[in-house]
């Protein structure tokens, strides 16, 4: 008999089982190309001209409204939500009761009243289950992601400009200077005769809006944008450069949802279906353990702990509280050492022990990326992203550190490939686990980043 739904499923399978033999690849982006043109040209626009993301088709967005809705966002992130108002957004990061991150989303503030959450399904599950089950005079609604329905619209369209150049392609379009924006504030302009919500945002170091509207109106306003960025150098940019650029800015996208554990969360679990994203994500990655709790992520692995406040209430307060004062993992960016990198790609010529294939430019094989970071054989922390840098030209990885490793310059081993030759996932070929020197290096990665963003004020582009 097919389980009803998580909780029920959890009493046939473990976790860690199910979520490492899942037959689900990596994160897809579906609506646009690959690539446009090729993805090292795609890549590098976005810190030499300028490039244009389309990002209508690959997340999901929930629209939470009503009079408690402010009350319910608040309780449920463990960041402050003193002086936010409308024409704001801001990281929503909600966290289990003990005190680990179920999601990472932006969080719109549109008018009083009215907010919208745009990212990756947990975090918006969790928001939807308190509202529902909660004492909250609150409505939401949810727009699914283009991979999850058949209609091919959604509500909205969303597009980033960034790169050099972008703020000079929006002041054509505009035919006008662009209004001053703080980061992370939004206001409504014209474009193409059409009025568009523009946030201030930033990628990889570099200015540029995230720009969204009626669904119906987005192909106007993406034509208009792609031809006034023509003299400046405006590039799109295709499915597979897209979800590199998180390692130039050091943000980690795929926390795994902390819910698979813990008495608390069995009301929730038992809501959640046996056949969503919590049941059917898959993990992968050379770092193995049975217990799933291994591979939650608390705030300050992710680098959020500067800006979490104890100023509310909210889920997971009294056990991050008490963490707080613990030994912590710190967020590197590793530096994959050259000669290693291409001993390992030479092996796919070999005809036995090859490596794990690379692929280019970004080397996540699962939802979840889980791959062990070593010294004299002992596990100092995990890298949960992997990919290729046309403008670094280096193979990096976003990994969390013992704080005892994690200085800048500090020579580790990362792991790549998997267990025993390799998990039933149907994208890991058989391989042999091979070790890459790396150097831990600053997070983010590029210099102009470091410099643009202050700590706990930036993030990469949505994957």
């Amino acid at each position: 008999m097919t389980a009803k739904n998580l909780e029920l499923l959890l009493q046939t399978v473990k976790p860690v089982e199910l979520l490492r033999n899942q037959q689900t690849g990596p994160n897809v982006y579906p609506g646009v190309p690959a690539e446009y043109t090729n993805w090292r040209d795609e890549q590098q626009a976005w810190q030499k001209t300028c490039v244009l993301f389309n990002q209508s088709y690959h997340m999901a967005d929930l629209a939470v409204e009503g009079p408690d809705a402010f009350k319910l966002l608040s309780t449920l992130s463990m960041n402050s939500f003193k002086n936010f108002e409308v024409n704001k957004a801001k990281q929503f990061v909600p966290c289990s009761p003990d005190g680990y991150v179920i999601g990472d989303v932006i969080l719109f503030y549109l008018a009083e009243n009215k907010f919208n959450l745009v990212g990756r399904a947990p975090a918006l599950n969790w928001v939807t289950y308190h509202a529902q089950t909660g004492k909250y005079d609150v409505r939401v609604e949810l727009d699914q992601r283009s991979a999850l329905r058949s209609d091919g619209r959604r509500k909205s369209y969303r597009f980033q400009i960034q790169g050099p150049n972008a703020m000079k392609a929006i002041a054509k379009v505009l035919g006008k200077t662009p209004p001053e924006l703080k980061f992370f504030n939004m206001t409504s302009l014209t474009i193409a005769g059409k009025t568009v919500r523009a946030l201030r945002h930033g990628m990889a170091g570099q200015p540029g809006w995230e720009l969204f509207g009626p669904w119906d109106e987005g192909e106007a306003v993406r034509e208009a944008l792609v031809k006034a960025g023509e003299e400046f150098g405006l590039r799109l940019v295709g499915g597979r450069a897209y979800s590199s650029n998180a390692l130039e800015s050091g943000w980690i996208p795929s926390p795994l949802p902390a819910v698979y554990t813990g008495a608390a969360m069995m009301a929730y679990r038992e809501w959640l279906p046996a056949s969503g994203y919590e049941a059917s994500a898959s993990i992968g990655g050379s770092f193995y353990s049975d217990n799933i709790e291994d591979y939650y992520f608390t705030p300050w692995d992710m680098g959020y702990g500067g800006f979490m406040k104890f100023d509310h209430d909210f889920i997971g307060r009294e056990a991050l509280d008490k963490m707080s004062n613990r030994p912590h993992r710190k967020k590197v960016t590793l530096a994959l050492n050259d000669d290693d990198v291409m001993r390992t790609i030479g092996s796919t010529f070999q005809r036995h022990n090859r490596a794990k294939f690379i692929d280019w430019p970004s080397a996540v094989y699962s939802m979840h990326p889980f791959d062990r970071v070593i010294l004299d054989g002992k596990t100092v922390g995990i890298s949960t992203w992997i990919g290729y840098t046309a403008n670094e030209g280096k193979m990096l990885t976003l990994a969390a550190l013992d704080a005892d490793y994690a200085e800048p310059g500090t020579e580790v081993i990362f792991v790549w490939g998997e267990e025993d030759g390799g998990s039933a996932k149907p994208i890991v070929e058989r391989h042999t686990q091979t070790h890459m020197r790396a150097i831990v290096s600053p997070v983010p990665y590029v210099e102009v980043v470091r410099k643009a963003y202050a700590p706990g004020s930036w993030r990469a582009t949505y994957a």
